[in-house]
């Protein structure tokens, strides 16, 4: 923070709680306030009261609060501010209208058209009222109330209020008979204006906006980002008549993907001017409105931008960018270049984020529901905070991810609040309530109150004692501090999960880092957290508490330009992609200049954004590191770079495989960062002890002396346990660890080994929990692994794959919810094979299978099952496998989903259990014989894509390996038996948690007179019944669910083996228990299934089975719920579309209604039950294939009438521009999706095809036809059904828009999850 000597410079990191101000004074030294960000009755504005403060403490004179202050004594003032976040959360931004192509009025809502949760009944909003149609399942008191239930079933909302379809059209030029002339984009594309912007129409609908009172507009456009001459025009047009802001898409961010450009646009429009109102707020408490002052703004990039410039959709990670700035300046220097872990933990959520000598960036993420396309830094935030709930959930300890938030907050605030992490660390000691101010209570005057935390989690210690007592395995009771330890741990543990999938995701070993801490509760965990990944150094830098707004001074004001290309990187390509980058350099070189710097205070980054052709997977990547050849552009050698960065993150690299730029972008850097002066004092004596306490850690409580932080000195060392306090934060250096204080005033925290303890088999509900997390990482880690080194689009970057833990009889242990069709059906595999092969397995060997009687879904799921063996142990001690994706493994049609098999063999290559790998030799020609083998039938194919299949094979291999790496590891550290033991454990804890939902859903049936028995029926397109009868047991807690008079086998391909059923069924267990619980086969335990052999539901070995795992599944569900009642029918089909000719082949799932519910309206447009894939976007799908995508949007009124209505279905018109095969594979087009409770169905799906000359042709729901250039494919999904009676009219929606928690999880690992359990 440069500029004129005898000034102040201010760092203000405005957070939602509370305000940090950093102040670097005359002469050099530090000035550190903290103060609450709303405190209405003492001030306005809490940064501007921050600097009064310290301006009247340093000149010694009164500066009243009613009068602007003085500016002549400030140089520059920074800031980080959560005023976008906030807006975003609490959605209270500017009302805005969307203008966007004719045809898309509904893309937004329909986005990427997969639900935000995999268990989620998805509505339309969520609302719990007590006059509520009676659901036997929501009121059973099933773990969760009805009102925790319904809140968690939402989608977050758009954010524009209106919606203009303007007339336009812009499409990829191919040179068709009759085409227009071409123009040339900005990418280099040719395209054709089909339809010129239809201005005079547009002028009248804008002035009816603005007649309504919406001043801010989003346009966008299709193909803008190359194109964005209409853009322009509607964007002057609606200038011309008024609007105060105009967000343009082709502006806010350049970059291919219509949804998440739009998503940007819409939240550049909807916060920039409430960011805008905020400035000016901010300026007029200043003299002159802060005209001779630098006032900059942090970016969510980790740069600052001047404050005219600050705009919304940059603005949504402004305070936690801080933090990340604040620790890659200070603590990665000071420790020598060791990549670096940032963890920041509040009160409300944990911010996990790293740095190895460059910032990490996203350019697509999330946030508060809403994708934007921009750059953020990678930022992982997990709900996981000091003021996380505690609970006991049917004998799992559990944290989060509810909060407490601010108001009331933990316990110990005094304000009735829940039990927290914060109170379990009071109970234990590690916080002193003298360290704190008197700030709480209803009157904000009294101390922390440790008897509140007491007694809350004492309520919680009663529940765990008396399962304990009266579980199915009867323990020792446990102790107050052990259970407040207990979900200390399991704390610990849920934080852990995000850091080592963080850095395993990139290739980085976690325990090669440092663990830099900071935020108000880290200080407590940190030695835990490092303890637990390996890590041997904790740094806490002296500012920790502040640490934001320090890095705010340390930032440097940063301007960045990008546009977008499509050049391939090719030697032929390299001047043309030095003059863009050239061009973008001057652009931020000249901005900069204009801020102030003078040029060598500017430095420059160049940056392409590449990937292969063919693939989705583009890595941003910089050649700082890689300078120019003479085969290389002159701005460096970016190809290099790129296969580098590849072959790190992925473990292969696909040299034969064309590079494609998409994106060409320039960081320009304007060196500003202040140099600290405050140098603390060296040591003069050992380290005063302020006094001594008690704190409790494993095996009871230790006498702990307590240090203040502002009278250590450098060279200082200080053994734990001990506490060190100051005004922000409490550090606790647990026994085996030693704090040191560095020459800049830090602590530097030199992890031990943790002292080895006994765990026993007998059952502990802490480590159960901790067990849990242990378990279902194992799977999420051979994930990482597979998704990694696999090279199908498929599994790489479709991520359709699931791996799982399985015990030695084959029973399922953890599986990563990722996949409904995959869920428990693995373990059906798993134990054929054990049923098969019996002693025939052997160290070395790895089994594939994908047979339907062998518990496979269908043909392109293959599955890789590899034994763990354990010395001493003659039989497999665990399982680990995979099941992935395959995109081909032959058959009568590509892809291997044909619509019109009659026989398993027709749809691709067969294996009932195969050896893969035969001691520890991958048998490469037998299974390629076997892929092949499909060929030898008339009217088939063998395999389509050998090299893909046997490189996908290959990574499930070493995936499985990796799964085997980390059960030895846990069985290393705990024992066999112990691992075992709690394998079995976390399988009852899920049984329990059936049982419990079943045992309450059959209680509420008899309170009202109604018998325990249940059933449903529905019914496939071709007449076949699905019956189901369900039995309870109220004593046991038990159920019979049988599938009795079921219609029988198919000729078609509609059978679903049984594993299909099972996997249908655990899906809607874990929907009706309604909250996180381990998905294993204890969920199955509680439950018999009766299936009728040679049934639909359990087909003869040779029957074919496609269109089961796709369309019969959700029937099965619709059965499932509707039996217990808890929702009316979803669109109960995927509506498969594939398309393709000699040199393309595409495949998509496309979205329809969602049932009501209980309180909901179902959801419009997104899949449900047991799919969740997203779509590819319009841009990208015109750009790949000679398709044109005409409308895409919602079925207006196709969702049942009801007192809460069903979700509508979508269009979606492809108009082709080439010949091709389309072939659709859809169900729900004869029987109606069911309403419950006097609600109507929805409507039936329809497929239609109109031809060039006009005609239109019902294809049917199953059929393969050829079409022709001109052709229209339009599709109309089905609606889900309605709930209630129609003329009982639903209670409203509540008042103010839908809040996201305060919480929301954001960042690469969220996303990967999110990507995972969207196929």
């Amino acid at each position: 923070m440069g500029g004129p000597e005898g000034r102040f410079h201010f760092a203000i990191d405005r957070g939602g709680t509370f305000t940090d101000v950093f102040a670097q004074c005359p002469g050099g030294h530090v000035r550190v306030l903290k103060l609450l960000s709303e405190d209405p009755a003492n001030y306005v504005d809490a940064p501007t009261e921050g600097i009064r403060r310290i301006l009247e403490q340093e000149g010694g004179m009164l500066l009243p609060r009613d009068r602007p202050l003085d500016t002549s004594r400030i140089a520059s003032i920074r800031m980080g501010t959560t005023v976008a976040t906030n807006a975003l959360l609490e959605r209270r931004g500017e009302r805005v209208a969307l203008l966007v192509t004719r045809g898309f009025r509904d893309l937004l809502h329909v986005g990427t058209q997969a639900r935000e949760d995999l268990f989620d009944l998805p509505s339309e909003y969520s609302h719990s009222c007590s006059c509520l149609p009676p659901c036997p399942v929501l009121d059973s008191g099933c773990g969760a109330t009805q009102d925790e239930l319904l809140r968690a079933v939402h989608m977050p909302e758009v954010l524009y209020e209106e919606v203009l379809e303007v007339d336009e059209r812009v499409v990829l030029y191919r040179g068709e008979l009759g085409a227009g002339t071409p123009v040339r984009g900005r990418t280099g594309d040719l395209l054709e204006v089909q339809q010129p912007v239809d201005l005079g129409g547009l002028r009248g609908k804008l002035e009816g906006l603005l007649s309504r009172g919406i001043r801010s507009l989003a346009v966008v456009l299709m193909h803008s980002y190359t194109w964005a001459q209409h853009e322009q025009q509607v964007g002057a047009l609606a200038q011309e008549l008024g609007f105060t802001h105009v967000s343009l898409s082709s502006e806010a961010m350049p970059m291919v993907r219509i949804v998440p450009r739009g998503h940007t646009a819409c939240a550049d429009a909807y916060l920039t001017p409430t960011i805008q109102r905020y400035v000016q707020g901010f300026r007029r408490g200043f003299q002159g409105q802060l005209k001779d002052v630098q006032v900059l703004f942090m970016r969510s990039d980790g740069g600052l931008a001047p404050m005219d410039s600050f705009s919304g959709s940059r603005a949504v990670l402004s305070g936690p960018a801080g933090g990340v700035v604040g620790y890659s300046a200070t603590t990665y220097r000071v420790e020598g270049g060791q990549p670096v872990i940032g963890f920041d933990m509040g009160g409300t959520s944990t911010d996990v984020s790293r740095y190895a000598g460059e910032f990490e960036h996203v350019f697509e993420a999330r946030t508060a529901g809403v994708t934007l396309q921009a750059p953020q830094l990678d930022i992982n935030t997990v709900a996981a905070g000091g003021g996380s709930r505690l609970f006991f959930r049917s004998g799992l300890f559990v944290v989060g991810p509810e909060s407490a938030g601010a108001h009331p907050g933990p316990a110990c605030y005094r304000k009735g609040g829940p039990v927290t992490v914060t109170d379990a660390n009071l109970v234990l000691g590690r916080l002193l309530p003298a360290s704190f101010p008197c700030i709480f209570g209803p009157g904000e005057d009294q101390p922390l109150s440790p008897e509140a935390s007491r007694k809350a989690l004492e309520a919680v210690a009663t529940e765990v004692n008396s399962f304990l007592t009266n579980g199915p395995c009867p323990a020792s009771l446990l102790s107050l501090e052990e259970v407040a330890m207990g979900f200390v741990r399991v704390a610990n543990e849920a934080m852990c999960r995000p850091i080592r999938a963080l850095t395993q995701a990139r290739g980085h070993d976690p325990s090669a880092h440092v663990l830099a801490c900071f935020g108000g509760a880290g200080g407590q965990h940190a030695c835990a957290i490092a303890r637990a990944l390996g890590m041997d150094t904790v740094h806490i830098h002296r500012h920790s508490g502040l640490l934001s707004a320090l890095g705010l001074a340390l930032a440097d004001v940063v301007h960045e330009a990008q546009e977008p290309c499509s050049l391939p990187y090719t030697p032929e390509t390299f001047v043309q992609l030095d003059q863009r980058l050239s061009r973008l350099e001057e652009q931020c070189v000249d901005a900069l200049r204009a801020q102030g710097f003078p040029r060598p205070q500017i430095s420059t980054e160049s940056f392409l954004h590449l990937r292969y052709q063919g693939t989705d997977c583009a890595l941003m990547v910089s050649a700082h590191q890689h300078p120019a050849t003479a085969r290389s552009p002159r701005a460096g050698d970016f190809g290099a770079a790129f296969v580098e960065r590849y072959m790190r993150e992925f473990g292969f690299v696909i040299p034969e495989r064309p590079v494609v730029v998409d994106d060409v972008r320039v960081r320009g850097t304007g060196r500003s960062g202040l140099c600290l002066e405050d140098v603390p004092k060296a040591q003069t004596g050992p380290p005063r002890v302020d006094k001594m306490t008690q704190c409790y850690f494993e095996g009871g409580y230790q006498e702990t002396p307590v240090y203040l932080l502002g009278e250590l000195g450098y060279g200082h060392k200080l053994l734990g346990p001990c506490l060190i306090i100051d005004s922000n934060s409490t550090i606790l250096v647990e026994p085996g660890c030693q704090a040191a204080v560095t020459e800049t005033g830090d602590i530097r925290i030199s992890v031990g080994a943790e002292a080895p303890s006994t765990v026993g088999a007998q059952l502990d509900p802490i480590h159960l929990s901790i067990f849990s997390h242990r378990f279902m990482s194992i799977a999420e880690q051979m994930g990482r692994i597979l998704q990694r080194t696999a090279i199908s689009t498929n599994i790489k970057e479709r991520l359709d794959f699931s791996c799982a833990l399985f015990g030695p009889d084959g029973g399922l242990v953890s599986n990563a919810p990722h996949i409904p069709v995959h869920l428990g059906a693995m373990q059906e595999t798993v134990q054929f094979q054990i049923q098969q092969l019996g002693a025939d397995l052997h160290p070395g060997d790895v089994l594939l299978s994908n047979h339907p009687s062998a518990g496979g879904s269908h043909l392109p799921d293959l599955t890789v099952i590899t034994p763990v063996f354990w010395p001493g142990q003659t039989r497999p001690v665990f399982y680990v496998a995979s099941r992935g994706h395959h995109a081909d493994i032959g058959g009568i049609t590509p892809g291997s989903m044909p619509p019109h098999s009659t026989t398993l063999q027709q749809e691709g290559a067969v294996f009932l259990s195969f050896k893969l790998v035969q001691g520890g030799v991958f048998q490469e020609e037998a299974v390629t014989e076997a892929l092949r083998a499909p060929s030898k039938i008339p009217g088939c194919s063998g395999t389509r894509n050998l090299h893909d299949n046997l490189s996908d094979l290959r990574a499930q291999v070493a995936a499985n390996q990796k799964g085997i790496q980390l059960v030895g590891e846990l069985i290393g550290q705990y024992g066999l038996d112990v691992v075992q033991a709690y394998m079995g454990h976390i399988q009852a804890n899920a049984e329990l948690a059936v049982r419990d939902m079943l045992r309450a859903f059959g209680t509420s049936r008899q309170a009202r007179g109604l018998p325990l028995e249940v059933s449903a029926e529905d019914h496939m397109d071709d007449g076949s019944p699905i019956r189901l009868r369900v039995q309870i047991n109220l004593s046991q807690g038990s159920a019979v669910f049988d599938f009795s008079g079921t219609g029988p086998e198919v000729f078609g391909n509609l059978n679903a083996p049984r594993a299909i059923t099972l996997s249908a069924l655990i899906y809607c267990l874990r929907c009706l228990v309604g909250r996180d619980i381990p998905l294993n086969q204890g969920c199955l335990a509680p439950v018999r299934v009766v299936i009728p052999r040679g049934s639909i539901l359990d087909p003869s070995p040779e029957a074919a089975v496609v269109g089961g795992n796709v369309l019969t599944s959700q029937r099965v569900v619709d059965v499932i719920l509707g039996a217990f009642g808890a929702c009316a029918a979803s669109q109960g089909c995927m509506n498969n579309v594939t398309l393709g000719n000699a040199h393309m082949g595409y495949y998509e799932t496309v979205a329809g209604g969602a049932g009501a519910g209980p309180g909901w309206h179902g959801r419009s447009g997104v899949h449900s039950h047991m799919t969740n894939t997203r779509i590819t976007d319009p841009e990208i799908l015109e750009s790949r294939y000679p398709v044109i995508v005409r409308r895409f949007e919602l079925r207006l009124g196709s969702g049942g009438r009801g007192r809460f209505r069903g979700g509508d279905g979508v269009v979606r018109e492809l108009l082709f521009r080439e010949e091709a095969l389309l072939s659709v594979l859809t169900e729900r087009r004869a029987f109606q999706p069911y309403g419950l409770h006097g609600g109507e169905p929805g409507a039936r799906g329809l497929n239609l095809l109109i031809r060039k000359d006009g005609r239109t042709v019902n294809l049917g729901g199953k059929t393969s036809v050829p079409v022709y250039p001109g052709d229209v494919f339009c599709l109309h999904t089905p609606g889900g059904g309605g709930y209630g009676d129609p003329d009982d009219p639903a209670p409203q929606p509540p008042g103010s828009p839908q809040q996201l928690p305060a919480f929301p999880e954001r960042g690469s690992v969220y996303e990967y999850r999110r990507a995972q359990e969207a196929v």
